[in-house]
């Protein structure tokens, strides 16, 4: 299994050698449209990330290995190829690593950057998330 940063720095290599930005805009709606549908009975308000201008649906669940695996879905094209890029770096690793992860391939790939301020709050908001369920199965499952 890769770690986080491992697969940083994959997603920042697939970003590095497209400089115009509708061309990156144009890979994170592919990424996202390649991830599966979330299931119906979790597109529920409490899977809803506030901060969000779009709707993002996020469900995390902690496997038998006590990895967490997350899901998610939104009904904003770029929004769900930046939760998918997301779920592909923190997704499937312990609440530990990814409460210890530096999301430094945010930065790395101008999306920061290149991203209005209300999608740049609404990135925060799901990194956030994702760190408050890794901190609450940390919590609960030692």
């Amino acid at each position: 299994m890769a770690t986080i940063n491992e697969i940083q720095n994959e997603v920042i290599e697939e970003f590095q050698d497209i400089e115009d930005w509708m061309d990156r805009y144009q890979m994170l709606i592919e990424i996202g449209s390649e991830q599966p549908a979330l299931d119906e009975k979790y597109k529920t308000d409490q899977n809803l990330i506030e901060g969000c201008q779009s709707r993002v649906w996020l469900q995390a669940d902690q496997m038998p290995d006590g990895t967490l695996h997350f899901q998610a879905e939104s009904d904003a094209l770029i929004v769900k190829g930046i939760v998918a890029l997301l779920i592909k770096v923190l997704s499937d690793h312990t609440p530990e690593e990814i409460l210890a992860a530096e999301l430094y391939f945010i930065d790395e790939i101008g999306l920061k950057e290149h991203l209005s301020p209300t999608r740049s709050n609404g990135l925060l908001a799901m990194v956030k998330q994702m760190r408050l369920y890794a901190m609450a199965f940390s919590v609960t499952h030692p």
